[in-house]
């Protein structure tokens, strides 16, 4: 696979978890798509190293081990099918520049760090190249670990794009430390989250949309959570409202993510479930969501599929 001429590489330097796509371009049924061809995860988690707005040794390590673990696999690729995006975690870090000179040695690659609206358009350009080319107005939230994307798009087109600051592992750190569930807790970071979204939502009320998707970890994780454990009303897939109210019932009555017995969550999601969910539910309440499905695609085929255009 090293160096293989038809092979493109994505590289996200998310605040949860770094993440490896390789895939290339093949044609399906009349039209060109990306098909993944091998993905790696590193659960790094930056945005628990965070210590007076600065990314602690501990994270800076943990990144830099990941990258360089990456950096072996990419072996023989040729710079222009590589891209590594960084995120929020290092967008506000003070010591991004540290970080950086290391990472890029390590990784043996550039590392773009980029803006919230351009991490929003490469996410809506991944979910939006699986579906239909219809002209559907369509809602896609993309809960990352250290913010939160939204983007209202025509067919394959994004219309408005904003990224809050606010997700799931911020949250968790922020709320839940250590994992510990209470009440006040949840409502608190329900009622901030909420009015972060509030201070958007009219300019995507006004367009109006006929679908939601969820595009990161987050969504799927809850989905996967929702409908392994019943919690949706008639055996519905995807998220629901309901669910997600049970869902944060189940967590209030165990007070700890670590007694928590859900089927379909993967251990290293637990950390990410609370400040996820109450994200996740501000969302659903500020835009009126009743139903999202969640989407695999997201910000790694964004990234792909702008290399795969400028290559050919």
């Amino acid at each position: 696979m090293k160096g293989d001429a038809s092979l493109f590489a994505a590289i996200d330097l998310g605040s949860n978890a770094f993440r490896m796509m390789i895939g290339q371009s093949v044609r399906r049924n009349q039209q060109w798509v990306i098909q993944e061809v091998k993905t790696l995860r590193e659960p790094v988690r930056l945005a628990e190293g965070f210590q007076a707005g600065a990314l602690d040794e501990l994270a800076l390590d943990r990144g830099w081990q990941a990258l360089a673990r990456f950096g072996k696999k990419l072996r023989g690729f040729e710079a222009g099918r590589v891209r590594a995006v960084a995120t929020s975690a290092v967008r506000e870090a003070d010591n991004a520049q540290l970080f950086l000179a290391s990472a890029e040695r390590h990784l043996g690659f550039g590392i773009d760090v980029i803006s919230g609206h351009e991490e929003a358009r490469l996410v809506y350009a991944g979910v939006t190249h699986t579906l239909p080319a219809a002209q559907t107005m369509r809602l896609v939230l993309d809960i990352g670990g250290g913010s939160t994307e939204l983007i209202l798009g025509r067919g394959a087109e994004p219309l408005i794009t904003e990224s809050i600051a606010i997700g799931s592992g911020t949250f968790g750190t922020r709320y839940f430390q250590g994992g510990r569930i209470t009440a006040p807790a949840l409502l608190e970071a329900e009622r901030v989250a909420t009015l972060q979204f509030e201070k958007v939502a009219r300019r995507y009320r006004e367009l109006g949309w006929q679908q939601t998707i969820g595009s990161s970890g987050t969504a799927r994780m809850l989905a996967k959570v929702l409908k392994a454990n019943g919690l949706n009303d008639y055996g519905q897939n995807g998220i629901t409202y309901s669910g997600l109210l049970r869902l944060s019932l189940r967590l209030l009555e165990v007070g700890h993510v670590k007694q928590l017995k859900l089927a379909g969550l993967q251990s290293h999601r637990l950390s990410i479930l609370p400040g996820g969910l109450v994200v996740m539910l501000a969302a659903f309440k500020v835009f009126g969501i009743s139903h999202m499905t969640p989407s695999e695609p997201g910000l790694r085929f964004g990234v792909l599929h702008g290399l795969i255009h400028k290559s050919c």
